[in-house]
């Protein structure tokens, strides 16, 4: 019965994933990516993990999405297609992005707390402390990159509302 359940949540999440990427209409897009972050949180109440279902409905449908549909209704998705994504040149971009790949290839040789092994899945006793414990050092980078990742989204969606001075 669960598998049946992750299938067809697991099928409903890509299918909403590539109506996300081939939608032409971004506020389609937008209602993709929650339908999306939704299966995957049911996904996570399959997996036994109350408390990353809660943060994923709370965190990203909630707030996210709030902020990508803010961003949408500001710009002129019209007019910013025809602009440049970043006037001028993109030396500092490119400057800033290689600073910060040397900043995470530095903190996982620092760290030495990666490894490949598979997590240890704890079942009841304090799931937030193994949680936290879990991320910030068994799987620093792949968090440092979602933050990375977060931050350029959050440049983006500035550089994008704001009108080109003229």
């Amino acid at each position: 019965m669960d598998q049946g359940f992750f299938l067809l949540f697991a099928t409903v999440s890509v299918i909403t994933a590539l109506t996300l990427v081939l939608a032409r209409n971004p506020v389609h897009s937008a209602l993709a990516l929650m339908a999306c972050f939704l299966q995957i949180s049911a996904i996570f109440v399959l997996l036994e993990a109350p408390l990353l279902a809660v943060i994923q409905i709370f965190v990203y449908v909630g707030a996210i999405m709030v902020l990508f549909v803010f961003v949408i209704m500001m710009i002129d998705v019209r007019e910013a297609v025809l602009q440049r994504f970043l006037p001028g040149g993109n030396m500092a971009a490119l400057v800033l992005l290689v600073l910060l790949g040397i900043e995470m290839v530095a903190l996982e040789l620092w760290s030495g707390r990666f490894s490949l092994t598979q997590p240890v899945t704890v079942r009841g006793g304090d799931q937030v402390r193994q949680l936290s414990t879990t991320l910030f050092a068994d799987y620093l980078l792949p968090f440092e990159v979602a933050s990375v990742i977060l931050l350029a989204a959050l440049i983006g969606a500035i550089v994008l509302a704001q009108k080109e001075q003229r």
